[in-house]
């Protein structure tokens, strides 16, 4: 099972090591776990990043070029008190291991480490902070619509509806949201990857997509809220 955020989208994790190869390596063994990252080489940029960012966990080294790892985390904790850390260390003295868990890093790593060690340290710290794990069932249900996210199927009273892929990623992202108010910036976020709003026209389009297969005929399901975005709840 997989870990993720509460709505259903990857986790988030921010690397800060100020080797950029170990940066990347790391980076790209948790993108392969499906998770959202993004790396940062010095003190200044991490705290900035954490603030943009807002990651669900952080991996950081303890020596970094302008501030050591500690006065990262005290930065951090100013504004997110509860971000789970494992610590990144070249020193396995008992010291650094009190002094960063004091500092409030979660756990340790000492170099050199192996990716699985980093990823599972990760997914253990994750698990105990509360993030949310998908259900076992891979079905997602909102009245009388279904959703398998394993086999690509999806029905409505019973009638199997065809989609594309992306119609898919978008019905799959409002049904894991019902009855919320969706912005086209949350959406193009989420379904496309970017956020600039020229190209907001592509929401209305594929929503207009999904209306013709969902709402064709029957009771409609997805709706407009002028000014504030779109919203998926049971029909009437």
């Amino acid at each position: 099972m997989d870990l993720t955020r509460p709505d259903g989208t990857p986790l988030r994790v921010l690397v800060v090591d100020d080797e950029v190869n170990i940066a990347e390596l790391i980076s790209m063994a948790l993108r392969y776990e499906g998770w959202e990252v993004q790396a940062a080489h010095t003190g200044t940029k991490a705290v900035q990043t954490a603030k943009d960012f807002r990651p669900d966990a952080i991996v950081l080294d303890m020596m970094l070029p302008d501030f050591d790892g500690m006065e990262v985390l005290r930065r951090i904790r100013g504004f997110d008190a509860l971000v789970p850390v494992v610590f990144l260390t070249a020193r396995d003295a008992v010291e650094d291991r009190i002094a960063g868990l004091t500092a409030g890093g979660d756990d340790y790593v000492t170099k050199p480490f192996s990716l699985e060690e980093v990823v599972a340290r990760l997914r253990g710290l994750m698990r105990r902070a509360g993030a949310q794990q998908q259900a076992e069932s891979s079905v997602l249900s909102v009245g009388d619509l279904t959703l398998d996210e394993d086999s690509h199927e999806v029905f409505r009273a019973g009638q199997e509806i065809s989609l594309t892929a992306t119609e898919f990623e978008l019905l799959r992202f409002l049904m894991r949201n019902p009855r919320r108010v969706l912005s086209k910036a949350q959406i193009l976020d989420r379904v496309w990857n970017y956020d600039f709003g020229g190209q907001a026209n592509v929401v209305e389009l594929y929503i207009s997509y999904l209306r013709k297969k969902i709402d064709a005929g029957r009771d409609p399901m997805i709706h407009t809220m002028r000014g504030a975005g779109y919203v998926l709840k049971p029909a009437a």
